[in-house]
């Protein structure tokens, strides 16, 4: 079943009501993660304290594992073969690198609704919107965290898992986010059970035969963006 996108009218609460914009930043180069949490942390207190504006940074990382809170070690299949790091998000074990577009999302909700599960909702109408401008159909399952598109053939069908999400909120300021696989390395995945989930697989836009730019990903994304949460600068 679709997710269906919400409205962009003044009543979304996830739409500040003074109409403030929301930073967009794109990042050169690939970042350490170690540097991208230390830069949201400092952010995420700035904007608490009223210091600075709200942020969405869209950066790739080079090859790693993020182990979130719910995280198992038993998921963790391959320990050697990159960097994992421990991080205070919620979800489980994950994959980042290269050809994948990582937006780390920091939202004053305290201006936005005050509503973490309706926060979620929209970082996922705003991945299914994101995709819909590629003609991609994909939407949310229940019991299962992130954006999966269907996949079907003569005599089968999977769904397969096309962006994660995993979030933390302090002080009603959120960070961490969402990450889209445009073009990674699939084989990478499987040095873990992406999400826990073991019973499903990973695509991208180009594996779907989409071939999007990291460019061409990024305007998708600045688009739906703004019909979900509002204007951005």
């Amino acid at each position: 079943m679709l997710a269906e996108p919400l409205s962009a009218a003044p009543s979304n609460p996830l739409i500040r009501p003074d109409g403030r914009s929301v930073e967009w930043v794109v990042a050169s180069g690939r970042v350490a993660y170690v540097d991208a949490v230390a830069e949201m942390e400092g952010r995420v207190a700035a904007i608490a304290a009223g210091d600075a504006a709200e942020r969405v940074w869209l950066i790739e990382h080079p090859p790693l594992y993020t182990a979130g809170v719910s995280a198992r070690d038993e998921d963790l299949l391959v320990p050697d073969r990159f960097p994992v790091h421990r991080t205070g998000r919620g979800g489980q074990f994950t994959y980042h690198g290269p050809g994948q577009r990582v937006a780390y999302v920091m939202l004053d909700l305290n201006q936005r609704g005050r509503d973490v599960r309706g926060f979620v909702r929209g970082l996922e109408d705003w991945i299914v919107g994101a995709l819909a401008e590629f003609g991609v159909e994909a939407g949310v399952r229940d019991g299962r965290v992130g954006v999966w598109v269907e996949r079907k053939g003569p005599g089968w069908s999977r769904e397969d898992k096309i962006a994660a999400i995993g979030v933390k909120v302090r002080k009603w300021v959120s960070f961490h986010g969402i990450s889209l696989n445009v073009e990674p390395e699939l084989d990478h995945f499987g040095g873990i059970v992406p999400c826990g989930i073991a019973e499903h697989g990973v695509t991208s836009l180009v594996d779907l035969g989409v071939p999007v730019t990291m460019d061409e990903a990024d305007a998708a994304l600045k688009a739906s963006f703004r019909r979900v949460f509002g204007p951005v600068e």
